[in-house]
């Protein structure tokens, strides 16, 4: 079975001849079906941007033919050009941003059951018309993610941390095989980016889903990715297990600057085997469909 996402020799520079700057420097990694696996790195260290390329919002520069991206065995872009077949191929992908990209005059639930967009008849979701099974598996997803009784809300009146659910929950609903999560966490507060980390942590290991989760924070990676990858000015210097990643290694690969990425005591405390708190586990809810 081909690897969930396969990176060769990826490579995408910025700005004007004489003035370019690299932000991807010749990428490549492989990342297996069922893996949990964050991105670290400073601010500008080409995380977001190695992201967009995986998606294809971004197409990279043509370095030669071996140059590229392949997803779940498909390819999405070789040589600096998008493949015709991306859009098919997106479906299977879902991405959580920073940004949380909820629509705020919708409901939760309605944005939710966006997520089954790619794999209904267009003039449906043009309708906003969704069927009671479409629905009620929305509903599950909202139960799955512990908000489902926010599901009739308005997404503008949600806090951070349950919009970031939320769009957890629209990638369940379009039974994506893969989510990338760009900065998730990033703007939450440490009690919502656990929530949100712990959700994601899930996915992964009871759906069998491939998450990819960029992260500016080293200890939610150890705690949570059994490997990480780290950049640096665009380019990999270390892809292993996430445990190795000590204050001093981190020092090592990133000089002064590894201390923007280490919350004050939080790597010693997994060293000494502070116990984490396990993530809540919601019951299935009891009708509550019917109530939304």
């Amino acid at each position: 079975m081909a690897p969930a996402i396969q990176v060769n020799r990826l490579t995408k520079t910025f700005g004007k001849r004489g003035k370019e700057i690299r932000a991807l420097d010749d990428v490549a990694l492989t990342i297996e079906r069922g893996e949990m696996v964050a991105l670290i790195g400073a601010s500008g260290s080409g995380k977001s941007t190695l992201i967009r390329h995986l998606i294809c919002l971004t197409a990279a520069d043509c370095v030669d033919g071996c140059c590229g991206v392949t997803i779940l065995g498909e390819p999405v872009q070789t040589a600096g050009r998008v493949a015709r077949n991306v859009a098919r191929t997106r479906t299977r992908v879902g991405v959580v941003f920073q940004q949380f990209n909820l629509v705020s005059r919708l409901s939760l639930l309605t944005n939710v059951l966006l997520g089954a967009l790619g794999r209904i008849p267009a003039w449906r979701g043009w309708l906003g018309w969704f069927t009671r099974e479409e629905k009620l598996r929305a509903m599950e997803a909202l139960q799955w993610v512990g908000i489902a009784d926010r599901a009739t809300q308005r997404a503008s009146t949600l806090s951070g941390g349950q919009q970031q659910r939320a769009a957890i929950a629209r990638a369940l609903v379009q039974q994506a095989e893969v989510i990338l999560a760009d900065e998730p966490i990033a703007s939450l507060d440490p009690e919502s980016a656990r929530r949100v980390m712990e959700n994601l942590a899930r996915v992964n290991s009871e759906n069998g889903i491939t998450v990819v989760v960029s992260l500016h924070q080293v200890d939610f990676a150890i705690r949570f990715c059994p490997r990480t990858i780290a950049l640096r000015d665009g380019r990999v210097i270390y892809d292993g297990p996430s445990q190795a990643l000590t204050r001093d290694f981190l020092k090592e690969l990133y000089g002064a600057a590894s201390e923007d990425l280490i919350l004050p005591g939080t790597i010693e405390d997994l060293e000494t085997g502070t116990p984490d708190r396990k993530p809540a586990r919601p019951q299935r809810p009891s009708e509550i469909y019917a109530t939304a």
